[in-house]
């Protein structure tokens, strides 16, 4: 019966080592602006150039830039803030397909566990912007704002850039949920659609100036 336990309680040692080691790698961070997006654009891709930016425009002002650390819109964000003062962050996953460190990173860490990844995106966030993206990006979307909502974490802006990409999602959650009662009219107050990335920088930006 002990020998069947024993590969759980390794798993448990093993996802407290990831929690560690990204705590004591990261500790020195605050204030950083955790970036959303697609692995899946390419770098001659519209939305790649403007990830290139809004990494630039961030990490320009000293604000440390945390993406999932892989290729995409996560690489063009990296990319822009590497040669920034900001630190530019990556934390990347271990999956299947599409999954590979990008070389833009000051820190890169490597989790096996989306959870522990989650929470680490988290911890040093003061805003996150949402760029074009899939069922990662809008999973780490919902998580976000399901967090400010419950009041789990403080609130911060929530960006999402694109409203052409994202004016679908904002619809059916008026039309459909907000309809239904299953969330608050001030809910859709927890996040904003903005045409650009220079937009969703000047949020961010003023925001954390408020703050000091």
């Amino acid at each position: 019966m002990l020998d069947a336990k024993m590969p759980e309680a390794w798993r448990v040692l093993r996802i407290q080592s990831e929690l560690v080691d990204g705590i004591e790698r990261l500790i020195a961070l605050s204030g950083a602006v955790t970036v959303f997006g697609s692995a899946r654009f390419t770098a001659n891709s519209a939305e790649y150039k403007q990830g290139v930016r809004l990494g630039e425009l961030l990490a320009a002002e000293g604000i440390p830039v945390i993406t999932g650390g892989g290729p995409g819109l996560m690489e063009a964000c990296n990319r822009g803030a590497y040669p920034q003062p900001g630190a530019s962050i990556g934390l990347n996953i271990e999956l299947p397909f599409e999954q590979a460190a990008n070389p833009y990173q000051d820190i890169s860490l490597h989790f096996r566990y989306f959870f522990v990844r989650k929470f680490m995106f988290v911890k040093h966030a003061v805003g996150f912007v949402g760029l074009p993206g899939g069922y990662g990006t809008l999973d780490e979307l919902f998580e976000a704002l399901t967090l400010v909502q419950t009041q789990k974490v403080r609130g911060f802006p929530i960006v999402l850039v694109g409203k052409r990409y994202w004016s679908g999602l904002y619809d059916w959650l008026v039309d459909t949920v907000l309809e239904r009662s299953c969330i608050d009219a001030s809910d859709l107050d927890l996040f904003r659609i903005v045409d650009t990335v220079d937009e969703a920088a000047e949020v961010i930006i003023e925001y954390i100036k408020e703050r000091q």
